[in-house]
Order: C-alpha cells, then structure tokens, then sequence
C-alpha cells in the first residue's frame, strides 16, 4: 500500500453537541480521546460553551479541573483558529438555555487512504451530504416487514 500524500485530508466535520449540566460524566470526551489516539480522527478545534438559564454565554476553560468542561481536558490547545467568534455565536443561539455544549472540527483520518486511492485513480468528489443517524432508522424501520 502506497502512503497518501502530504495533501490529501479526510472529509472534515464539525459537531455541535448539547449536555444538560446535571449530566456530565466526562464519558464523552473519554470516547473522543480513543477517536484520535486510534487515528480514526484528528482533531481542529474544540470550544466548551456554557449557555445558563438567562442565556447569557461563556466560553469554558477546559483546563479548568472545576470547570465543567473538564472531562475535555486532554484537548487543551486543539485550537486551528477554524473557529472564530462568529461561528461560536451561532453555535450558541442553537442551544438551549441551561446547557454546555462542545463545538468539534475534525478530519475523519480513517478516510484518508481512501481518498488517496480514489485521486490516484481520477476520481473527484462530486457531492456529499450527513443524513442523520434518526432519519436512516426510521426510514430502514419502515422498510421491516410488518407482522399481524
């Protein structure tokens, strides 16, 4: 297998996930720090912002042990500068008031050969698109026969 070359990325993604307060476990980030010690991604950008029951918003320290933000520590410098201001904004008019939630930028790495296999080949990415997890199921339960 040839390695990729230099400049040949994974598709990059952004998530937006919301916590309720009283529900941080720190598993989260647990499962994300697997994510990129395995390589299967690699990791921009993660901001923590906190959005309390005023809706008044702050963006968390994460190397805070008290903060609760803290159960993504280990991330602590993963700023591109792909996130500004702007999108931190929009990002918090989407949650609800009384939440934290993690704004993630990150390259699915796992993809990375592939891509590399598909441009080595001519190939040209024409179109994507995320169709959420919820849709498919619904639609491949819909699809289940029916017993009466």
């Amino acid at each position: 297998m040839t390695t990729p070359a230099a400049d040949v990325y994974g598709p990059i993604d952004f998530v937006l996930l919301e916590f309720p307060r009283d529900r941080l476990t720190g598993e989260a980030g647990r499962a994300l720090m697997d994510l990129v010690e395995r390589g299967t991604i690699r990791l921009y950008d993660l901001v923590v912002i906190s959005k309390d029951e005023n809706g008044a918003i702050e963006v968390l320290e994460i190397t805070d042990p008290l903060s609760e933000a803290a159960g993504f520590a280990y991330f602590a410098g993963a700023r591109s500068g792909l996130i500004d201001d702007g999108d931190m904004q929009e990002a918090s008019s989407a949650m609800n008031p009384g939440t934290v939630a993690a704004l993630i930028v990150y390259e699915n790495s796992w993809a990375v050969p592939f891509v590399a296999a598909a441009r080595n080949s001519g190939g040209e990415l024409i179109a994507s698109a995320r169709i959420p997890a919820a849709e498919i199921m619904e639609a491949l339960d819909a699809l289940e026969p029916t017993t009466t």
